[in-house]
Protein backbone atom coordinates (compact mmCIF):
# COMPACT_ATOMS: atom_id res chain seq x y z
CA UNK A 1 0.00 0.00 0.00
CA UNK A 2 1.18 2.95 -0.82
CA UNK A 3 1.45 6.62 1.53
CA UNK A 4 -1.31 8.10 -0.05
CA UNK A 5 -3.35 4.85 -0.28
CA UNK A 6 -2.65 4.29 3.65
CA UNK A 7 -3.80 8.58 4.65
CA UNK A 8 -7.06 8.13 2.48
CA UNK A 9 -7.64 5.06 5.47
CA UNK A 10 -6.17 6.93 8.07
CA UNK A 11 -9.03 10.00 6.98
CA UNK A 12 -11.36 6.75 6.90
CA UNK A 13 -11.05 5.88 10.44
CA UNK A 14 -10.78 9.64 12.08
CA UNK A 15 -14.47 9.97 10.38
CA UNK A 16 -15.64 6.65 11.50
CA UNK A 17 -13.56 7.51 15.03
CA UNK A 18 -16.27 8.65 17.97
CA UNK A 19 -14.23 12.18 18.56
CA UNK A 20 -14.87 13.04 14.92
CA UNK A 21 -18.73 11.75 15.45
CA UNK A 22 -19.03 13.94 18.25
CA UNK A 23 -17.73 16.99 16.58
CA UNK A 24 -20.60 16.74 13.89
CA UNK A 25 -23.42 16.09 16.18
CA UNK A 26 -22.08 19.29 18.17
CA UNK A 27 -21.67 21.07 14.50
CA UNK A 28 -25.25 20.26 13.33
CA UNK A 29 -26.71 21.34 16.64
CA UNK A 30 -25.40 24.45 16.63
CA UNK A 31 -26.50 25.25 12.88
CA UNK A 32 -30.03 24.01 14.43
CA UNK A 33 -29.98 26.03 17.49
CA UNK A 34 -31.90 29.64 16.58
CA UNK A 35 -30.90 31.70 18.85
CA UNK A 36 -27.15 30.67 18.97
CA UNK A 37 -27.46 31.60 15.48
CA UNK A 38 -29.32 34.93 15.97
CA UNK A 39 -26.71 35.86 18.65
CA UNK A 40 -23.81 34.90 15.93
CA UNK A 41 -25.70 36.79 13.42
CA UNK A 42 -26.18 40.28 16.04
CA UNK A 43 -22.48 39.17 16.77
CA UNK A 44 -21.44 39.21 12.93
CA UNK A 45 -23.33 42.80 12.36
CA UNK A 46 -21.90 44.36 15.47
CA UNK A 47 -18.86 43.55 14.48
CA UNK A 48 -19.45 45.24 11.21
CA UNK A 49 -20.70 48.35 12.62
CA UNK A 50 -17.55 48.69 14.52
CA UNK A 51 -15.34 48.72 11.70
CA UNK A 52 -17.31 50.60 9.83
CA UNK A 53 -17.04 53.29 12.75
CA UNK A 54 -13.04 53.22 13.06
CA UNK A 55 -13.15 53.79 9.37
CA UNK A 56 -14.73 57.37 9.84
CA UNK A 57 -12.72 60.39 9.86
CA UNK A 58 -15.14 61.33 12.42
CA UNK A 59 -15.28 58.56 14.43
CA UNK A 60 -17.29 58.33 17.78
CA UNK A 61 -15.63 56.99 20.49
CA UNK A 62 -18.39 56.77 22.91
CA UNK A 63 -20.34 54.64 20.20
CA UNK A 64 -17.67 52.12 20.04
CA UNK A 65 -17.07 51.90 23.10
CA UNK A 66 -20.94 51.04 23.67
CA UNK A 67 -20.42 48.52 20.47
CA UNK A 68 -17.25 47.18 21.89
CA UNK A 69 -19.29 46.35 25.04
CA UNK A 70 -22.20 45.05 23.27
CA UNK A 71 -19.81 43.06 21.11
CA UNK A 72 -18.36 41.41 24.17
CA UNK A 73 -21.63 40.56 26.09
CA UNK A 74 -22.51 38.76 22.69
CA UNK A 75 -19.53 36.64 22.45
CA UNK A 76 -20.14 35.92 26.28
CA UNK A 77 -23.72 34.30 25.39
CA UNK A 78 -22.48 32.48 22.53
CA UNK A 79 -19.55 30.91 24.12
CA UNK A 80 -21.94 29.95 27.03
CA UNK A 81 -24.77 28.41 24.81
CA UNK A 82 -25.01 25.00 26.02
CA UNK A 83 -24.55 23.74 22.12
CA UNK A 84 -21.58 26.13 21.57
CA UNK A 85 -19.84 24.42 25.04
CA UNK A 86 -19.95 20.86 23.73
CA UNK A 87 -18.82 22.29 20.30
CA UNK A 88 -15.51 23.59 21.61
CA UNK A 89 -15.07 19.90 23.93
CA UNK A 90 -15.70 18.27 20.63
CA UNK A 91 -13.18 20.40 18.45
CA UNK A 92 -10.88 20.45 21.21
CA UNK A 93 -10.66 16.56 21.44
CA UNK A 94 -10.50 16.39 17.69
CA UNK A 95 -7.61 18.38 17.72
CA UNK A 96 -5.56 16.71 20.24
CA UNK A 97 -6.03 13.53 18.09
CA UNK A 98 -5.26 15.09 15.32
CA UNK A 99 -2.47 16.63 16.89
CA UNK A 100 -1.02 13.04 17.94
CA UNK A 101 -1.47 11.56 14.45
CA UNK A 102 0.80 14.40 13.12
CA UNK A 103 3.29 13.95 16.11
CA UNK A 104 3.90 10.11 15.02
CA UNK A 105 4.25 11.44 11.67
CA UNK A 106 6.76 13.96 12.01
CA UNK A 107 8.15 12.26 14.69
CA UNK A 108 8.75 9.42 11.78
CA UNK A 109 10.02 11.36 8.92
CA UNK A 110 12.88 12.46 12.03
CA UNK A 111 13.54 8.76 12.50
CA UNK A 112 11.92 8.06 15.35
CA UNK A 113 10.04 4.81 16.01
CA UNK A 114 6.37 5.39 15.44
CA UNK A 115 5.07 3.22 18.11
CA UNK A 116 7.50 4.33 20.10
CA UNK A 117 6.06 7.70 20.22
CA UNK A 118 3.77 8.94 23.00
CA UNK A 119 1.35 11.68 22.80
CA UNK A 120 2.44 15.14 24.23
CA UNK A 121 0.21 17.06 26.20
CA UNK A 122 2.20 20.12 27.37
CA UNK A 123 3.60 22.88 25.67
CA UNK A 124 7.10 23.37 26.40
CA UNK A 125 6.63 26.96 25.17
CA UNK A 126 8.32 26.70 21.64
CA UNK A 127 6.43 26.98 18.73
CA UNK A 128 9.14 26.42 16.30
CA UNK A 129 9.35 22.39 17.85
CA UNK A 130 5.48 22.25 18.32
CA UNK A 131 2.92 20.44 15.80
CA UNK A 132 0.40 22.89 16.64
CA UNK A 133 -1.79 24.21 19.37
CA UNK A 134 -4.39 22.83 20.64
Amino acid sequence: MDIITLAREIGKAIQADSKYLRLEKAKRKNDEDKQLQDLIGEFNLKRIEIQQEVQKADRNQEKLNELDKKVKDLYLKIMSNENMVEFNEAKKDIDQLLNFVNQIIVGSVNGQDPDSIEEQSSCGGSCSSCSGCH
